[in-house]
């Protein structure tokens, strides 16, 4: 059982892993440097241990140590004890899920160890934004995909914000980072998967009939600005889009994934 440390001090340096979360630069250059990421909430915490990642200490209000006392008993990290407001002194926001852990990183994982046995993966170019990022992998847990794949500029799963979205689908669907942006569709289409690229080309077909009787497939997204890369867009086996009506042409990235995550679920 991690020692329980009652902090009263806004600027304790044992409390440096969860200062600023709202600093985005800062946390990112922290959380890289040190190999740490945060989970916050109750259930998104027991997530993160359940999937095996150590934890480094845990900052909670007093109402939450019942709560999680089981998993505090489990692990020698140190409890920092604070009120809710100075908590929100240290992070920058009013934690109201009352609960943070601070776990370790572990290496990314090759992208034939993800990609083993899997038929449904998801496939990020330059989705930058970190909750939809984190909504994408929860739209993909839930509707059975087995692995997703982002390329180097994507924003970080395991950043706090995405973990939160993704309510804890991040330590459940196996992920990675792409190695080689320039040929990763091509190279899925050499292992078996039909690439099926979400996109307003002129030849894209409606998503359910580009995935209809695939084996192996890989959903594209692009980014939230521009979308596909023309390189991608072109590698890509195929092209497929939403059909919609009232003028609109697309949706957000986030909600384009749950769709076409249903559509080709049922394929």
């Amino acid at each position: 059982m991690g020692e329980r440390i009652e902090v009263t001090d806004p600027a304790d340096p044992r409390l440096a892993d969860y200062r600023d979360l709202r600093d985005v630069e800062l946390r990112k250059h922290l959380e890289a440097e040190h190999g740490l990421f945060l989970a916050e909430g109750e259930k998104v915490v027991r997530r993160a241990v359940a999937a095996g990642h150590t934890p480094r200490s845990f900052l909670m209000a007093p109402r939450w140590l019942a709560r999680l006392a089981d998993v505090l008993e489990r692990h020698d990290a140190p409890v920092y004890v604070v009120s809710e407001a100075l908590a929100e002194q240290v992070t920058g926001f009013h934690v109201h899920r009352g609960a943070l852990a601070s776990l370790e990183r572990r290496p990314l994982p090759p992208v034939e160890e993800v990609l083993a046995g899997a038929r449904s993966v998801l496939v990020l170019e330059d989705v930058v934004d970190h909750t939809n990022v984190g909504a994408i992998l929860r739209s993909g847990a839930a509707l059975g995909f087995d692995a997703v794949l982002l390329s180097p500029r994507c924003a970080d799963p395991l950043y706090r914000r995405a973990v939160k979205v993704a309510m804890g689908a991040v330590f459940s669907l196996p992920w990675t980072r792409l190695p080689d942006w320039a040929t990763a569709l091509p190279d899925l289409s050499a292992r078996g998967f039909t690439t099926v690229a979400l996109t307003l080309a002129p030849d894209a077909v409606p998503v359910e009939d580009a995935v209809a009787g695939l084996d192996q497939v890989a959903l594209v997204l692009g980014s939230e600005g521009h979308g596909l890369s023309a390189r991608w867009e072109q590698a890509a086996d195929r092209r497929a889009i939403i059909p919609m009506t009232a003028g609109i042409d697309s949706l957000n990235v986030a909600a384009a994934s749950a769709v076409a995550c249903y559509v080709t679920a049922r394929r």
